[in-house]
This record gives structure tokens, C-alpha cells and sequence, in this order.
């Protein structure tokens, strides 16, 4: 039967640390990197996430720690000693020893060795295994809890972070647009000079253009690097470099769900039952609890029964079975006083229930706050999503027809130039209200909690 056990947990071994292998995503098999992919590796190989795993471990080992208790204790001594007497006492013990046995003699040193089994069990302890067992289930419970709350904020920063590498690289696409429109236009102006319809100061006006985009792209090009570094050390990549043929996934329009309202008051109540904060502080409160049971645990007796068998030879280690003595002992001890520390133990723990109980309140409070501001901040961006896609396009149409009139000897390059420089802006603030919307909706979704819902499934 113990080979078999020994097999299956050599077995469940290996299928763990497969399945922990499976979760390390190979960086050269994606070439498109989204937002869930992001987190899926981030998850897997981040440091932070690894700590609070070992630290669940901790707590696991402490729930075994307190089961202990309830099995008897089992310990065995073994001693050896060469004593060597005085003069006076040798005499002593050898007059003493010669009274029983008048052929006695005593050597000088002698040799004593001793050997003896024990067995302890715990009977009776005021119901402090009890409470000593309740508080490290509890303990552990909160440690997991605190596991999902670092898996909670690990997601938060990868998307923000994804979300701030992706409005870098609209900000490149936008660059490069403009310097595209600018080339084309000097172009065009360089034709019309030679035929004598255009000016030296269009085509040095689109030059200057020029110049302006291209130093907008190589800021755009550096934030992008930057953001992207940031994303990698985030993602726990141990260079802190992602690899050059990995893209960002692009940055489609938005989608009608996107733009819908969110129901304020089920997202609260959500977000009350299973954020990991608060659960992690509800059970740091059963914990409190436990320790005040623990404390008074100390109001009662002990009952101890004590099992034991003693060998004790001299001048040999050869033990026969005529050298054992055996005992049997019920051992019950009650604290009558010990100078008020036991009172002091059972204030302390009720101080620590209450604080418990206002972290915990103060935590609920906490979170509906961080979902209504959740809310507030979505449908602003809804609002600013609407708005800068309806400017985006009147600016564009602007901008075309601008375009025309100049090439038509209609309108000034000023006003070429302003036309265009809008254009830049308005989708600079497109850009940057579609990357807020994606980003309220996620913070939405971590203020909540449910965007654990899409990592590992969580259990209360």
C-alpha cells in the first residue's frame, strides 16, 4: 500500500510541475500580443505572483503545524556518562554498596548509560488547539485571498500599461500621417513652382511641415520604446524587453457594448461579495476572533497523559529486559494566577477583533467608493468617446475640403495649415478617448473584481 502512495504523489508531482510549465507562454509563438495574452503571461511569470504564492504555502504549512497538536508525542533519550568520584565519596558508595553485598566493588570511573521511550498526549488544553487550528485555516484562507488581491492589481497595471503602449503607437501612425500629407503636399508645391503657379515660401512652408512630423514621430517613436519597456517589466520578462517581432495588437473602433451603461447597483453588490480585499479582511477578522477563543483558553486546566519506559545500566550498554522500568502518569496542571497576563492576552485580542472589524467596514466602504468612481470615470469616456469620433470626422471633411481650395488657389496655406494641424489634433484626442474607454472599462472590471473571472477561477 505505501508504494502506491508513493507513486501517486510522485505522480501528482510531475502533473504539477507540467502544468506549471504550460503556464510559462512561449514569447516566440505569438506574434500579436492583446490585452488578455498580456495578462495570461504576466500571470504566469510575474515575481510578485510567485511570492504570494509561496506565502500560501507558509500559511498551508501552518495549518499543518496546528493538526499536529492533536496527535500524541512520541520522544526517546539515550545518554551515556563516565563519572569519576572523589576519594571520600567512592568510599562512601562502596561502605553503602557493601552493606547489601559485602563482595561489592565499585569502579573508578564508571561508566552509566541510560535509554528511555516517552509517549505525551495532550488530553485536555482548554480548547486552545481548537482555536489554534481555526485561526491558521483562517490564516490560510486570508493568505489565498491575498494572492487573488495581488492577481487583482498585477492585472490593473498590465493593462494600464498595455493600454498607455497602444496610444503611443496610434501617436506614431498619426506622425507618420502627417509627414505623408506634408511630402505629398511640398511635392506638389515643387511642381507648381517649376510651372510658375507656385511660391518658394509653400514649398519651404511644407518643408518646415515636414521637419515638425518628423520630430513628433521620433517622441512618439521614444514614449512608445519606453512604454513598451514598462510593459515588459510588468509581464516579469527578465530583460524587461519584449522581442522584436511581437506587435501590439491594434486599436479597433468602438463597439456598440462599449458605449452601453453599466448597472450601478449589482456592480456594487458584486464587488461587496467577491472583491479579494474584502474577503481577505473578513477572514483576518475570523482570525481575530479565533485568537480571542485562544486566549481564554488559558482559564483552564491541562490534562495530560504521560507514557514511559527507562532503562538505566552501569558499566555496560548491553540493556536487558530486567534493566526497564516503566511509568504511567495522568498529569493535571491549572494556572492559578500569573500576574494578570492572561486577562491582559484575552483585552488584547478583543482590541484586535475590533480593529479588524473597522479595516473590514472601512475596506466595503472602500470599494463601492472605487466602483462608483469606476462608473463616473466609464461613462465620461462614453460620453468623450461619442464626442471626439463625431469631431474626428468634421475635422477630417474640413481638412479635405481645405485641401481642394488650396489646390484650386481658393483658400491661403494658412489655412491649409491650420486645417491639417486639427486635423492632427482631433485624432491625437480620438486616440487618446478610445485607449480611455478601454482602459475605464477595465478599471471597472478590477474595481469589481470580476476581472479575476478571465485568470484562474477563484473560490471563496
Amino acid at each position: 500500500m505505501k508504494r502506491y502512495i508513493f507513486f501517486f504523489q510522485i505522480m501528482f508531482c510531475m502533473l504539477g510541475a507540467f502544468f506549471q510549465s504550460a503556464l510559462a507562454l512561449d514569447l516566440s509563438t505569438i506574434r500579436v500580443l492583446d490585452i488578455e495574452t498580456a495578462q495570461k503571461i504576466a500571470l504566469a511569470d510575474n515575481p510578485s505572483l510567485a511570492a504570494a504564492e509561496d506565502r500560501v504555502r507558509q500559511a498551508r504549512e501552518r495549518v499543518h503545524q496546528a493538526r499536529a497538536a492533536y496527535w500524541p508525542r512520541l520522544d526517546t533519550t539515550a545518554s551515556g556518562a563516565r563519572v569519576w568520584l572523589s576519594d571520600s565519596a567512592h568510599e562512601s558508595s562502596l561502605v553503602s554498596a557493601r552493606t547489601f553485598d559485602p563482595a561489592a566493588r565499585m569502579d573508578d570511573p564508571e561508566d552509566h548509560y541510560k535509554i528511555g521511550i516517552t509517549a505525551t498526549w495532550l488530553l485536555f488544553d482548554g480548547f486552545e488547539r481548537k482555536f489554534s487550528n481555526a485561526g491558521a485555516r483562517y490564516g490560510e484562507k486570508e493568505s489565498e485571498w491575498a494572492r487573488a488581491e495581488t492577481r487583482r492589481l498585477l492585472l490593473s497595471s498590465v493593462a494600464m500599461s498595455y493600454y498607455g503602449a497602444q496610444l503611443a503607437r496610434e501617436n506614431i501612425a498619426i506622425a507618420k500621417a502627417n509627414e505623408a500629407f506634408n511630402q505629398r503636399q511640398v511635392e506638389d508645391a515643387k511642381a507648381r513652382q517649376r510651372i510658375g503657379t507656385g511660391s518658394l515660401s509653400d514649398v519651404l512652408n511644407f518643408e518646415v511641415q515636414i521637419n515638425t512630423a518628423k520630430a513628433e514621430l521620433i517622441n512618439a517613436n521614444q514614449e512608445y520604446e519606453v512604454a513598451m519597456f514598462g510593459l515588459a517589466a510588468i509581464l516579469g520578462i527578465s530583460d524587461a524587453k519584449l522581442p522584436p517581432h511581437l506587435e501590439l495588437a491594434p486599436l479597433g473602433p468602438e463597439t456598440s457594448a462599449e458605449l452601453t451603461s453599466p448597472a450601478h447597483e449589482s456592480l456594487i453588490a458584486y464587488a461587496q461579495v467577491h472583491r479579494p480585499d474584502i474577503l481577505q479582511n473578513n477572514y483576518t477578522l475570523r482570525r481575530a476572533i479565533s485568537d480571542i477563543g485562544l486566549a481564554k483558553a488559558r482559564f483552564y486546566p491541562t490534562l495530560n497523559l504521560s507514557a514511559s519506559a527507562e532503562g538505566e545500566q552501569a558499566g555496560s550498554a548491553g540493556f536487558e529486559e530486567d534493566d526497564f522500568g516503566n511509568t504511567v502518569s495522568l498529569n493535571l496542571s491549572y494556572n492559578l494566577f500569573a500576574g494578570g497576563a492572561n486577562m491582559a492576552q484575552i483585552r488584547e485580542a478583543r482590541h484586535k477583533k475590533a480593529e479588524a472589524e473597522k479595516n473590514l467596514k472601512q475596506t466595503q466602504i472602500s470599494v463601492t467608493s472605487e466602483v462608483r468612481e469606476a462608473i463616473a470615470k466609464l461613462e465620461a469616456a462614453q460620453k468623450q468617446m461619442s464626442l471626439q469620433r463625431l469631431n474626428a470626422d468634421l475635422v477630417r471633411q474640413n481638412r479635405d475640403l481645405v485641401e481642394k481650395e488650396y489646390a484650386a488657389g481658393q483658400t491661403s496655406l494658412v489655412r491649409l495649415n491650420e486645417a491639417q494641424r486639427d486635423l492632427i489634433t482631433a485624432q491625437s484626442r480620438l486616440a487618446s478617448a478610445l485607449v480611455s474607454l478601454r482602459q475605464a472599462w477595465h478599471d471597472l472590471e478590477v474595481s469589481t473584481g470580476r476581472i479575476l473571472l478571465a485568470s484562474e477561477g477563484e473560490k471563496e
